[in-house]
């Protein structure tokens, strides 16, 4: 015979730390709210953005001069001496070996003054040295000279002037390779977003330092035709990417998405799947800004955009027809039926009737798909 039996069970309250205790409850549910909060941009204009998983690190040596500024001052200013330091002591290396070959270092004791050395007064590596230091920075005290019995000197000469102009033009000089570091995803889809066909691509600034007045256009370049038979080859036509709306205005602290409507007024207006293939087009993406005078630095705690799937895409339920065939199917539906709907179980229909000609198929029951939604896309940058 079963009985219940009722197993009576004490909690201990756990003990509150002294921090909670003594806190009064407003000041500890602020706190928590602060905690909670991750802003994306501070009050004071800093942006919490960390990039991560970047594969082309090489472009950050194309742009060597953002790079060096971006770095913390400490070890920008340490770079700086390094590199000084390093062709000083390399032409002074240089300027040291050819009196040791020419036997310049064994009559330093002649009495006779006649034998004639490469550098005058040149006696060892730290007078070598110093001789380095005067030619590339023209400082010529005069004590140490060059003679004209030393051809090798001379090349040698001719060498570290030129090699010190070119360090202190690269110290000096202007970031202009700054849209190296600027990234385009690989492809660009046509899609669904809000019940309409959409042109869609990423754009990403790998850089710390951001660009300013960031704005986008983009243009279709395809010969055309006209009506009276002229062939206008390249022709230009511009495509709204958001500039009525303002979303071509960048806020490029992570990857964008950028969005051409494919309307009346769309270059791809009646163009399908189909003629797409067979199209001879070219888009061009112009991005203009304004390169950051002054670096901004990262505080503790941060979001971190995750670039190992910039370049990723995947297969939504885009309808193959073009825009024009869409609306014109969209307008001659009842107003019961929804085109989103339509297309779904037009794709379940057919996705269905393949797996049952298939030989793996073993009863399984398909689920009919989501419906793609490009917003989603964002999601991959993990921000």
């Amino acid at each position: 015979m079963e009985q219940d039996v009722e197993c009576p069970a004490t909690f201990k309250p756990h003990k509150l730390p002294k921090q909670v205790r003594e806190d009064p409850p407003n000041k500890i549910a602020e706190r928590d709210r602060s905690r909670r909060l991750q802003r994306y941009v501070q009050k004071d204009g800093k942006c919490n953005v960390h990039h991560g998983n970047v594969r082309e690190t090489y472009r950050y040596l194309t742009d060597l001069f953002t790079t060096l500024v971006d770095l913390k001052w400490m070890l920008n200013l340490f770079i700086f001496v390094l590199v000084y330091t390093v062709t000083w002591l390399t032409f002074g290396f240089a300027w040291w070996f050819i009196a040791y070959v020419r036997g310049d270092l064994d009559h330093l004791s002649d009495i006779d003054k006649k034998w004639i050395p490469c550098v005058e007064n040149l006696n060892s590596f730290v007078s070598a040295f110093l001789f380095s230091i005067e030619t590339e920075t023209t400082i010529g005290y005069g004590y140490r000279v060059i003679t004209d019995q030393c051809p090798e000197g001379i090349l040698l000469l001719l060498i570290q002037s030129v090699l010190g102009s070119i360090v202190n033009a690269f110290m000096i000089s202007q970031p202009k390779k700054r849209a190296e570091t600027l990234v385009f995803s690989t492809n660009a889809v046509i899609c669904m977003r809000d019940g309409r066909l959409c042109l869609m691509f990423r754009v990403g600034d790998l850089r710390n330092s951001h660009i300013v007045e960031a704005s986008i256009r983009a243009k279709l370049i395809k010969s055309k035709q006209t009506k009276e038979g002229e062939f206008i080859p390249l022709n230009q036509t511009d495509m709204n990417v958001g500039y009525n709306t303002g979303d071509d205005r960048l806020f490029l602290v992570s990857p964008l998405i950028i969005c051409h409507e494919i309307n009346q007024g769309s270059p791809f207006w009646d163009v399908s799947r189909s003629n797409l293939h067979t199209e001879e087009l070219e888009i061009v993406v112009i991005l203009e800004g304004m390169v950051e005078a002054t670096v901004l630095t990262l505080e503790d705690g941060f979001y971190e955009v995750d670039y190992n799937s910039f370049h990723d895409i995947y297969e939504t339920n885009t309808p193959s027809c073009s825009a024009k065939e869409l609306f014109g199917a969209r307008s001659r539906l009842p107003f019961t039926w929804s085109l989103g709907s339509k297309l779904s179980q037009q794709g379940l229909q057919m996705s269905e009737q393949e797996t049952k000609k298939s030989p793996e198929y073993q009863g399984t029951i398909l689920q009919p798909e989501r419906n793609g939604d490009i917003a989603n896309v964002e999601n991959e940058s993990k921000v």
